[in-house]
């Protein structure tokens, strides 16, 4: 039960998902005002002159959902009104992952457009009626620049709309505890670079999931490997049935999570979406495990068994073996040391003994289809975002109302999630089952949901599920025809590139 006495079981159960498909740009004028004086907009009266498409499509995704229908275009239509109370804390939670995109390319082919946020925040505001809070949280990658991203997204224009004209504030979290200010030619500067920040306001809750974690399947913990170099931490947190989580206090206190993930593939996970989205809900994201060292017949899944030579495969292993021995112990000293072996290399050893070429770079660390232990880690945290309460104990029945609104209107492809190609989709998702709205942006990107672990995991768990049983259950709601029976065809809709680790798995066969 909520807080106003709704069993929020309840709410998980309507299948419905829309799809809105529309011009594939974003409005770039802040505060990203709505084109149309649409009756609800009353409130605030200013609007653009140019088109925005993301509030148009969100506002249309509401609509299809037949939220509040029959005061639809009328002055009172209030879209959340049973989803979000007066009095309720808000948490919306982008994909915030990166500053700037890793080749120089399109930033929001990585990132939630600031302009889906804006529409989201106008129509929370107007369930809240004033009196609650709102929050827009995410913990990026280490070396991600939050003063750059507010910058470069004009976040903050949104926080100062709503000052000015309701005084009412909106908060925006990085809820990370540190940053990395990494320089460009940085081999190994992690100590020197490494920034303190404040962190989530609640703190972070730390979340054991025990037996119930998926990864108590995997018996060769001591080879676990979390995104950054001391393994050592992520192996203390993740260990026989000790399976630990540190979880944002901002987010475990709300009353509802509006998950606005970004439509994008993933190297490790297939595609980001929802449940991979979660990973910025974890303020330390060495607990995360990512992949296990070695190939599938050494009990790993770092990398494929018949990508690399043997040459190639012991400077990866011996490049493992710095990265414990100097890296992973916070010093200083012994990062100017890695970072002396790897120059050195470099300009005097490759000629002789030689380099793993780009190509095959992009399948180390897990980067690939037969990565089994990603997708536990994926599975973990839905438990946690659904299931466990504000203070990291796992309860029986859900403990939040989650919605989603997926950023399709540009997505990413090919090498994903941070280094992709722009897709030029033309697509908001909505949602008020996150896995039911994954499902159906795997199948719209043109991919087999049935091959992704985590996927099959969630339908299949009986204990801590996702309410999503089978796909006969889910009812697609859309004015595209050629969406509307998508799991009776085969065709490829959207036609995504998958990553190279899981091009030639992934792909719906047209069979």
């Amino acid at each position: 039960m909520d807080s106003t006495g709704f069993d929020i079981s309840e709410y998980y159960k309507k299948m419905l998902v829309s799809i809105h498909r529309t011009e594939p740009f974003y409005l770039e004028i802040p505060p990203f005002n709505p084109y149309y004086p649409y009756p609800e907009y009353k409130l605030f009266g200013e609007t653009s002159s140019t088109p925005n498409p993301a509030y148009d499509s969100v506002r249309n995704c509401l609509r299809l959902l037949e939220l509040d229908a029959k005061s639809f275009n009328k002055k009172e239509w209030n879209p959340f009104k049973n989803i979000v109370s007066p009095g309720y804390k808000v948490v919306i939670k982008p994909n915030f992952v990166a500053s700037s995109h890793s080749a120089g390319r399109n930033l929001y082919s990585i990132i939630t457009h600031p302009s889906v946020i804006r529409v989201i925040i106008d129509y929370v505001y107007t369930a809240l009626e004033g009196e609650g809070e709102i929050i827009i949280a995410d913990a990026p990658m280490m070396d991600c620049n939050f003063n750059e991203l507010m910058e470069r997204t004009k976040l903050h224009t949104i926080q100062e709309f709503y000052w000015k004209k309701r005084r009412f504030e909106i908060k925006i979290l990085d809820l990370r505890d540190f940053w990395l200010d990494i320089k460009n030619g940085d081999v190994a500067q992690f100590v020197k670079r490494r920034k303190k920040l404040s962190g989530d306001p609640l703190g972070s809750v730390l979340v054991n999931l025990g037996g119930y974690s998926r990864l108590c399947e995997k018996v060769n913990f001591k080879n676990f490997c979390g995104p950054y170099y001391n393994r050592d931490e992520t192996i203390t947190h993740h260990h026989g049935t000790v399976h630990e989580y540190l979880i944002s206090g901002s987010v475990l206190a709300a009353d509802v999570v509006i998950s606005v993930p970004k439509l994008k593939v993933h190297k490790k996970v297939g595609v980001t979406l929802n449940a991979k989205g979660m990973v910025g809900i974890s303020t330390n994201k060495n607990f995360l495990v990512h992949y296990t060292l070695g190939t599938s017949e050494e009990g790993g899944d770092q990398y494929p068994s018949d990508i690399l030579n043997s040459r190639e495969s012991m400077i990866i292993k011996i490049q493992t073996l710095l990265h414990d021995l100097l890296l992973s112990r916070k010093k200083a000293l012994l990062d100017k040391l890695y970072e002396y072996i790897v120059l050195t290399y470099r300009m005097f050893l490759t000629k002789g003994i030689g380099r793993v070429s780009s190509e095959k770079r992009l399948f180390d660390g897990g980067n690939w289809y037969g990565n089994d232990t990603a997708w536990r880690m994926v599975c973990d945290l839905m438990t946690i975002i659904a299931y466990c309460d504000k203070a990291g104990v796992l309860r029986d029945i859900p403990q939040r109302k989650i919605f989603s609104v997926v950023d399709g209107i540009i997505g990413g492809e090919n090498n994903g999630p941070l280094s992709p190609d722009e897709k030029r989709a033309g697509i908001v998702i909505a949602g008020s089952d996150p896995l039911a709205v994954d499902i159906v942006g795997c199948r719209l990107m043109g991919f087999d949901w049935k091959k992704l672990k985590w996927a099959t995991d969630l339908v299949e768990n009986e204990r801590f599920n996702c309410f999503v049983r089978d796909i006969s259950s889910i009812k697609i709601m859309s004015w595209t025809d050629e969406f509307l029976n998508m799991f009776e065809k085969n065709d490829k809709l959207l036609d995504f590139l998958p990553h190279p680790g899981w091009r030639g798995y992934v792909e719906l066969s047209e069979e």
